[in-house]
């Protein structure tokens, strides 16, 4: 491998000076983590890793994948995970959000397997969709069909924050290889989705709503309709 080890001891250097024992703690129960936390809110997290960033620019793109992988992979708190997707949501990688990317972001999905990891990382896969269109639809279309429930709520939610460029077509077959699992994470995932594009096309909402019916569980139902009175909708409460 060919990554920045300047740059990845640097960004385990500032984390590991930054650390709060008792925030840790309290972090790693929160999101029932196996790996232990450092203690470093996220925004300080994304706010160093700019800073090394910065300081350690890599050269290339084989240099930025590998540093992406050596600061996950070799993680030993989950904060180093968190770096590892600032460096993939950074400007320096613009240039590589294209189907290229998607095996590493597969690889980070399958060995993040939790919200906090997996959302972000859908705004990765959701920058390649945009920058590499239908062949890059085509992947994510497998995704949602994927044997692994985190890769498929990758593929729903890759959209989020879309609006009018939303492909409403893949997000429909998204959500409708997922309307069956029972899964939370999966349901929870159906509802946000189709709760985002309401924002912007409330009438290509209420449509997918209706068409759905009892297919849709009263979770993704309720998410849904949340910015669409017509349906009764109300105010949901938080949750991933």
């Amino acid at each position: 491998m060919t990554a920045d080890q300047p740059l990845v001891a640097a960004v385990r250097a500032a984390l590991e000076a930054a650390g709060d024992p008792a925030r840790a703690r309290g972090a790693q129960a929160y999101m029932k983590s196996a790996m232990p936390f450092h203690g470093v809110p996220v925004p300080e997290v994304r706010r160093m890793a700019r800073v090394e960033l910065a300081a350690h620019p890599p050269p290339d793109r084989q240099t930025w994948h590998d540093t992406v992988l050596e600061l996950w992979d070799g993680a030993t708190h989950r904060e180093e995970r968190y770096a590892a997707l600032a460096l993939v949501r950074s400007p320096v990688a613009a240039a590589y959000q294209d189907l290229s990317s998607l095996e590493l972001y597969r690889h980070l999905v399958l060995t993040g397997a939790w919200w906090d990891l997996v959302d972000e990382l859908a705004h990765a896969v959701g920058a390649v969709l945009h920058a590499a269109g239908a062949p890059a639809s085509a992947v994510v279309r497998g995704w949602s069909r994927d044997d692994d429930l985190w890769v498929r709520r990758a593929a729903i939610l890759c959209q989020l924050g879309a609006g009018a460029r939303t492909d409403r077509a893949l997000l429909a077959d998204c959500l409708d290889a997922n309307l069956a699992d029972r899964a939370f994470f999966l349901r929870k995932a159906i509802g946000w989705a189709l709760r985002d594009l309401a924002r912007t096309d409330p009438g290509w909402v209420l449509g997918y709503v209706e068409a759905a019916g009892d297919r849709l569980s009263p979770l993704s139902r309720r998410e849904a309709i949340k910015h669409l009175p017509a349906l009764g909708g109300a105010p949901s409460a938080g949750g991933h």
